[in-house]
């Protein structure tokens, strides 16, 4: 019983503790808490009361809805910026707050967000306007506002100037509100300008009403109910009614397809997109970045980035722009009649000597063959026929495309300056290979041979009284004596320059470079900025770049410099040019501090040209912290560099992880190895690839491609001394490498002493094992035949508890049995005394007893009743003898 009980326990407890794992053990979720503060303005429906919510939208114009989730780190950023808009448009917005993250609630049963915090506005019945920008309170702020005012009342001609001007593509509406208070049509163009919001949240389209019908005239909007989209450079267009339904949708599906754009505005919302690659995609990009606050009223910034922007794409000079341009600088333009599109005027005949001549002063480079004769020349661009007498001009009027092809013109007619020297000035007029009509001009004149006298000088530079040159110019031939000053370049010392200059206008149509303008918000994306190569450190933060993938070029902006339209413009000129003068940005990382005796040098982006420009021979070792092959080409370098003279070769490395370099050296695996030969930079050779990295393979690979003419005498390394050399370095790597086999055979003998004892050992191991394993058979045979006993006992025992139960249960029945017998007998005997008593012959006198005895004889449990006379039913039995013991 005993071991029964302990086998049920064992086998029930796995059970139960099985029961218990299968069981899933739920905590429930802890009931939500308030998001907000008590004290706040934002109506907080912590338990996600969606229908609640919906209740009392409908009672309020303008309401903003934010969905959040309490643990998301985001929605927790962005309730401190929604408390501040909200302390500042709480009497016109009401805003809540839904937690739509409880999973209790209705918001979280009906909405599926796949982010938080969602942002939700609704304008009366229209909505929702989700908003997916900054989670800033002021970017914030400027969208609701947008949602509560999409359009712009325009009462006078300067608020029409200030809409046209805008960046931002403009859409104008007429109406008349003096015939009904409200027109037909106006309140599908005020869903219209809700559209645009809802499918931008950046608002690109802005969309204004007029009221006054002689301001319409201006945008040829005559009967009311016609919509008016402003483009700057192409024809503006009026909302074709009889083509088009006049809808909602269908005015913003057509002001978003025609409409255009100066530039773009860009808001990386921090997470992987392909937002910055597909605008790289299209061309060089220009990215300015400068600090933005939406809520300013004015933004001169702004206003000289879209002044730039429309003189940079206005191609053909368009009057319309001009008149846009002239009202961004602020400058009193008589009234103009119409901004609507109109056929170009026809061109006036005028004389050849009316166009002004622009004229430039050219330095000749010391060493070229006008030098001997001239030094300064007057250049001037005419469309005169006969010779111009140069004059001081103190801004230029040409373009600068069309002063760099006189120029070229210029040194093209050599032979027609080449005189003796003389203190006469020569002239001479040669035809443009481009126009019929257009000539250049050029004077020259030899100055004293004392540039210093030259510089210094109070007096004028020339005694000849009809050639006088600008105070301008003396500057530039000061700043530059000696080479070529670019037109660009003195708009950094002269401002003013540009003020009146045409050389920017239309560039980006006259060359193959345009460029594309976005902007960023550096107090959001100055992270962006750095990469570019933007200062970390800096006051303000200002920032301008351009990048050019299929070139792989990359422009910075000096940031010493303002940034603003004359350096903007400079800095677009100079890069649209056919050489551009800028200096690619490539980043570096710090030079290391190493020591004046260390064998290697460390190559960065901005030693790298000091390095492999040497005059002697380098041998460059490209390699990266990643690379997990390099580091095994150390020692290899270290016993090149000690083997040769420092003065002969030059055995560098660079980390291209930290450092650019232009694309001409740019490699596509590491490690890689490149020789420069002296003096033959261009002929760099690259190291084969199938060719192991060894010292021996190095030295060949040098001397092989190394000119040793082209070295100095001294730091010649003759072909012998390098195999002499390399000879006595291989025998001591003999010699080495002997001892290092000795120690590896006495080392050999060791181990296998080791091992024949390891063997032995192995042996007794084996033999301990088999005898283990056959007493352990043996003693399973033996647990089986007692387990086979074991059993056959267990069946004994039971065989014989079931024969003891059935032996008691016979001696029980036949106990009964025999205690019935012994009555039965008795009873019998007593019968049998009666009989005999009858049969006496003496009489007896019968006794009766006080208690009469019943008749007949008692019965057994199942005998039949005696017969009811007084014989006995055992006389008859006598009679036949059948008498039982």
């Amino acid at each position: 019983v005993l071991t029964c009980d302990s086998l049920f326990l064992s086998c029930q407890i796995p059970i139960i503790s099985h029961r218990f794992r299968a069981k899933d053990v739920i905590i429930p979720a802890k009931p939500p808490v308030s998001f907000f503060s008590s004290r706040s303005l934002v109506l907080d429906l912590f338990q996600g009361q969606l229908d609640y919510a919906e209740h009392v939208r409908r009672d309020s114009e303008v309401v903003l809805l934010f969905f959040y989730a309490p643990w998301c780190g985001q929605s927790i950023a962005a309730r401190a910026e929604i408390e501040h808009a909200a302390n500042r448009l709480s009497d016109q917005v009401l805003f809540v707050a839904v937690n739509c993250w409880w999973n209790q609630g209705k918001c979280r049963k009906q909405k599926h967000f796949f982010y938080f915090p969602v942002i939700h506005l609704y304008h009366r019945s229209f909505g929702p306007i989700e908003y997916k920008g900054p989670m800033s309170a002021v970017y914030i702020e400027k969208f609701v506002r947008r949602v509560m005012k999409p359009l712009l009342y325009i009462p006078s001609q300067s608020e029409l100037l200030d809409f046209l001007s805008n960046y931002e593509p403009g859409v104008l509406g007429y109406f008349e509100f003096s015939s009904s208070p409200q027109p037909p049509g106006y309140l599908t163009f005020f869903t219209s300008a809700l559209h645009s919001l809802k499918k931008d949240y950046l608002g690109t389209v802005r969309f204004g009403v007029i009221t006054n019908k002689h301001l319409a005239k201006l945008v040829s909007l005559v009967h009311s109910g016609s919509v008016y989209l402003h483009r700057h450079f192409n024809t503006s267009l009026v909302f074709p009614r009889e083509v088009l339904n006049y809808t909602a949708e269908n005015i913003y599906k057509w002001a978003s397809e025609n409409r255009e754009t100066l530039f773009r505005w860009l808001r990386p919302h921090g997470g992987k997109s392909l937002l910055l690659h597909n605008e790289l995609k299209k061309g060089p990009a220009l990215f300015l970045f400068l600090p933005f606050d939406p809520l300013a009223e004015s933004h001169p910034l702004i206003d000289e980035i879209t002044e730039v922007a429309l003189e940079y794409n206005n191609c053909h000079g368009d009057q319309v722009v001009e008149r846009l341009l002239q009202h961004l600088r602020r400058v009193d333009a008589p009234m103009f009649q119409s901004l609507a599109p109109q056929p170009p005027a026809p061109l006036l005949d005028t004389p050849p000597m009316a166009a002004s001549p622009c004229c430039n002063s050219v330095v000749l480079p010391q060493g070229h063959s006008y030098s001997r004769t001239h030094n300064v020349c007057e250049l001037c661009v005419n469309q005169t026929a006969g010779g111009l007498r140069p004059s001081s001009a103190s801004m230029p009027q040409c373009s600068f495309f069309e002063m760099a092809a006189a120029l070229d013109s210029f040194y093209l007619k050599e032979q027609t300056f080449y005189h003796a020297a003389s203190d006469s000035m020569e002239c001479s007029n040669f035809l443009t290979s481009y126009s019929p009509f257009s000539y250049y001009t050029a004077c020259c004149r030899t100055i004293n041979r004392g540039v210093v006298s030259f510089i210094d000088s109070e007096q004028g530079v020339f005694e000849t009284p009809t050639l006088a040159f600008s105070s301008l110019e003396k500057k530039c031939e000061v700043a530059a004596p000696s080479s070529l000053p670019h037109i660009e370049e003195n708009r950094y010392l002269f401002p003013e320059v540009g003020v009146a200059s045409t050389t920017f206008t239309g560039l980006s149509c006259r060359t193959n470079k345009t460029l594309n303008i976005y902007l960023l918000d550096s107090n959001l994306f100055w992270l962006y900025a750095e990469r570019l190569g933007a200062p970390s450190s800096t006051h303000v933060k200002e920032f301008a770049t351009i990048v050019d993938v299929k070139e792989e070029s990359h422009y910075i902006l000096d940031p010493k410099q303002t940034l603003m339209k004359f350096t903007l413009e400079s800095f677009i000129q100079n890069f649209s040019v056919l050489y551009s003068p800028l200096k690619r940005h490539l980043i570096g990382s710090d030079p290391a501090q190493f020591p004046s005796q260390h064998l290697i040098t460390e190559v960065t982006t901005d030693t790298f040209w000091e390095v492999v420009l040497r005059r002697q021979d380098v041998l460059l070792l490209y390699y990266a912290p990643w690379c997990g092959f390099c580091p095994s080409l150390n020692h290899v370098f270290i016993q090149l560099a000690r083997l040769l003279p420092v003065d002969a070769l030059t055995v560098a490395r660079i980390d291209v992880s930290q450092n650019d370099l232009p694309w001409e050296f740019m490699v596509d695996r590491l490690p890689t190895i490149l020789f420069f030969p002296c003096n033959r930079k261009d002929l760099s050779v690259k190291y084969p690839e199938d060719l192991p990295i060894t010292l021996p393979n190095l030295l060949r690979f040098i001397l092989h491609h190394s000119d040793p003419a082209s070295a100095p005498q001294q730091s010649r390394v003759s072909t012998q001394d390098c195999l002499q050399s390399e000879a006595v370095l291989q025998q001591g790597h003999i010699s080495h490498l002997e001892r290092e086999i000795q120690k590896l055979r006495a080392e050999i003998s060791s181990l296998h002493r080791a091992q024949v004892q390891v063997e032995g050992q192995l042996s007794n191991a084996r033999r301990d094992e088999r005898r283990r394993l056959r007493q352990q058979q043996t003693l399973e045979k033996q647990h089986s035949l007692l387990q086979r006993h074991s059993e056959q006992l267990q069946a004994l025992c039971a065989q014989k508890a079931r024969e003891l139960q059935e032996l008691a249960d016979a001696s029980q029945t036949l106990l009964a049995e025999n205690a019935w017998l012994k009555i039965l007998v008795a009873t019998m005997e007593k019968k049998l005394e009666g009989q005999d008593r009858a049969e006496d012959p003496a009489p007896r006198t019968e006794v009766r007893p006080e208690h009469p005895e019943p008749t007949g004889a008692p019965q057994l449990p199942g005998s039949a009743p005696s017969p009811s006379n007084g014989s006995s039913s055992l006389a008859p039995e006598r009679k036949g003898e059948n008498r039982t013991d």
